[in-house]
């Protein structure tokens, strides 16, 4: 199948290719997982909007000035604010202007915008869409946005972690390192570069980077999950619920009475 910006996100791409966010998708909820690979969808939330809108900007004007017209809920739609960002959403301008305004940003931002590459891995074909790519200077960098970088966030495996480590981004950049090294032909990674920027007032923003172990470490462990998942998308097993997200709150059906103090998850 080949990709394009108009079908990447499609059904039919997301059942034949694996992807950073489906993994994500496998490793928390299997159910969840193959609900979406049948059409389901969560609605999008007020911070991935605000996300999508950063990044439209710096993917430039043509494709920012197509995504404010797709997404006519940013904006007011009547008053003396007609036609300017929500109140929720203005925070992603000083968020554009943090990153713009860096020297160090601006720098490891720049490249091809948005490349589509594709390639066989574990027994699975997967697809990336680089935010920035620039093979020329050995690097590629991918914008974040979060509510706070340097806030401790908890994870049950693992104790207190990084919005990056809670949020599986170095499980992303190994993949993305891998999959253009295959692509590409190439014998080594280039450097995965994350630009991260808070929707703090003012906004917090840092050049984050990543080790060649963070990137064996990661693939080691997506190798050994992927049977698992494997099995489930192709139907050989069935998809295991978790019971916490909201496609299972939106289909639980009890069929027992829980002991209260089973309710926290340690």
């Amino acid at each position: 199948m080949k990709l394009d910006k108009a079908n990447y996100h499609s059904l039919e791409a997301n059942r034949y290719y694996m992807s950073h966010s489906q993994y994500q998708d496998f490793m928390s909820c299997e159910a969840m997982a193959m609900a979406k690979l049948r059409g389901w969808s969560e609605p999008p939330s007020d911070a991935l909007l605000l996300g999508s809108y950063v990044h439209a900007y710096f993917e430039g004007p043509e494709a920012f000035e197509r995504f404010k017209a797709d997404h006519p809920e940013l904006f007011s739609s009547r008053g003396p604010t007609k036609g300017e960002l929500k109140a929720q959403f203005q925070v992603a301008n000083a968020m554009i202007a943090a990153l713009e305004s860096d020297p160090l940003c601006i720098f490891v931002m720049r490249g091809e915008k948005e490349v589509i590459m594709t390639a066989e891995l574990f027994g699975a074909k997967w697809k990336i869409k680089i935010d920035n790519y620039n093979p020329e200077q050995n690097r590629f960098s991918d914008i974040k946005t979060v509510m706070n970088i340097r806030k401790e966030i908890w994870d049950p495996q693992r104790g207190y972690v990084s919005f990056v480590e809670a949020n599986r981004y170095t499980t992303q950049m190994a993949l993305y390192a891998e999959i253009e090294r295959r692509y590409v032909g190439r014998d080594g990674w280039i450097e995965p570069i994350l630009v991260a920027v808070s929707k703090e007032d003012p906004p917090d923003k840092e050049v984050i980077g990543f080790k060649a172990y963070d990137i064996e470490r990661e693939l080691s462990e997506i190798e050994m999950n992927m049977p698992r998942i494997l099995a489930v998308k192709s139907g050989r097993e069935e998809p295991q619920r978790c019971e916490r997200c909201r496609y299972c709150r939106e289909t639980k059906r009890l069929n027992r009475i829980t002991y209260y103090a089973d309710l926290i998850v340690r």
